[in-house]
Protein backbone atom coordinates (compact mmCIF):
# COMPACT_ATOMS: atom_id res chain seq x y z
CA UNK A 1 0.00 0.00 0.00
CA UNK A 2 1.26 3.46 -0.88
CA UNK A 3 1.06 6.13 1.80
CA UNK A 4 -0.50 9.20 0.24
CA UNK A 5 0.05 12.78 1.27
CA UNK A 6 -2.68 13.44 3.89
CA UNK A 7 -5.75 15.11 2.40
CA UNK A 8 -5.83 17.58 5.30
CA UNK A 9 -2.55 19.10 4.08
CA UNK A 10 -3.89 19.79 0.59
CA UNK A 11 -5.61 23.08 1.47
CA UNK A 12 -5.74 24.71 -1.96
CA UNK A 13 -7.79 23.87 -5.06
CA UNK A 14 -6.32 24.10 -8.56
CA UNK A 15 -7.62 23.45 -12.08
CA UNK A 16 -5.64 21.66 -14.78
CA UNK A 17 -6.19 21.66 -18.54
CA UNK A 18 -4.02 18.72 -19.68
CA UNK A 19 -1.73 19.47 -22.61
CA UNK A 20 -2.55 17.18 -25.55
CA UNK A 21 0.00 18.42 -28.08
CA UNK A 22 0.44 21.02 -30.80
CA UNK A 23 -1.71 21.36 -33.88
CA UNK A 24 -1.72 23.72 -36.85
CA UNK A 25 -3.67 26.12 -34.62
CA UNK A 26 -1.34 26.00 -31.61
CA UNK A 27 -1.36 24.03 -28.36
CA UNK A 28 -4.34 21.77 -27.73
CA UNK A 29 -5.70 21.09 -24.24
CA UNK A 30 -8.10 18.52 -22.85
CA UNK A 31 -11.15 19.30 -20.74
CA UNK A 32 -10.44 21.15 -17.51
CA UNK A 33 -10.13 19.04 -14.37
CA UNK A 34 -11.42 21.35 -11.63
CA UNK A 35 -11.06 21.40 -7.86
CA UNK A 36 -7.90 19.30 -7.52
CA UNK A 37 -6.69 19.33 -3.89
CA UNK A 38 -3.12 20.64 -3.68
CA UNK A 39 -0.65 22.48 -1.49
CA UNK A 40 0.68 25.47 -3.45
CA UNK A 41 3.95 27.30 -2.76
CA UNK A 42 4.22 30.58 -4.68
CA UNK A 43 7.88 31.13 -3.80
CA UNK A 44 9.90 31.55 -7.02
CA UNK A 45 12.58 28.91 -7.51
CA UNK A 46 14.99 27.86 -10.20
CA UNK A 47 14.13 24.54 -11.89
CA UNK A 48 15.69 22.58 -14.74
CA UNK A 49 13.24 21.53 -17.46
CA UNK A 50 13.51 18.12 -19.16
CA UNK A 51 15.26 19.75 -22.14
CA UNK A 52 17.97 21.15 -19.82
CA UNK A 53 16.90 24.79 -19.63
CA UNK A 54 17.05 26.54 -16.26
CA UNK A 55 13.93 28.64 -15.70
CA UNK A 56 12.30 30.39 -12.79
CA UNK A 57 9.18 28.59 -11.57
CA UNK A 58 6.51 30.99 -10.32
CA UNK A 59 4.76 28.31 -8.25
CA UNK A 60 5.21 24.71 -7.15
CA UNK A 61 2.47 22.45 -5.84
CA UNK A 62 2.15 18.97 -4.41
CA UNK A 63 -0.87 16.78 -4.76
CA UNK A 64 -1.91 13.12 -4.84
CA UNK A 65 0.63 10.68 -6.31
CA UNK A 66 -1.71 9.65 -9.14
CA UNK A 67 -2.14 13.15 -10.63
CA UNK A 68 -1.90 13.26 -14.43
CA UNK A 69 -0.38 16.62 -15.37
CA UNK A 70 1.53 16.42 -18.67
CA UNK A 71 4.26 19.01 -19.14
CA UNK A 72 2.82 22.03 -20.93
CA UNK A 73 -0.55 21.74 -19.18
CA UNK A 74 -2.31 24.94 -18.12
CA UNK A 75 -2.74 25.23 -14.37
CA UNK A 76 -5.06 27.73 -12.72
CA UNK A 77 -3.70 28.52 -9.26
CA UNK A 78 -5.87 29.43 -6.23
CA UNK A 79 -5.21 33.16 -6.74
CA UNK A 80 -6.55 32.96 -10.32
CA UNK A 81 -3.18 33.11 -12.11
CA UNK A 82 -2.71 30.75 -15.04
CA UNK A 83 0.64 28.97 -15.29
CA UNK A 84 2.24 26.29 -17.45
CA UNK A 85 3.54 23.01 -16.01
CA UNK A 86 7.34 22.89 -16.46
CA UNK A 87 8.35 19.83 -14.44
CA UNK A 88 6.49 16.99 -12.77
CA UNK A 89 7.96 14.46 -10.34
CA UNK A 90 6.38 11.56 -8.52
CA UNK A 91 7.87 11.06 -5.07
CA UNK A 92 7.57 7.62 -3.52
CA UNK A 93 9.44 5.76 -0.80
CA UNK A 94 8.09 2.21 -0.63
CA UNK A 95 8.44 0.74 2.84
CA UNK A 96 9.23 4.06 4.49
CA UNK A 97 6.75 6.04 6.60
CA UNK A 98 6.68 9.06 4.28
CA UNK A 99 3.80 10.06 2.01
CA UNK A 100 3.86 9.65 -1.75
CA UNK A 101 2.96 12.71 -3.81
CA UNK A 102 3.34 14.42 -7.18
CA UNK A 103 5.25 17.71 -7.31
CA UNK A 104 4.71 20.09 -10.23
CA UNK A 105 6.61 23.33 -10.90
CA UNK A 106 4.90 25.96 -13.05
CA UNK A 107 6.11 28.95 -15.07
Amino acid sequence: MVNRVPAGLLRHRIHIEPYLGDSAYGPQYGPVVAGIPALVDSTPRLVRTPDGREVSAAATFITAPDLDCPLGSRVTLPDGRTATALTAARHTAPGLPVPACTEVSCE
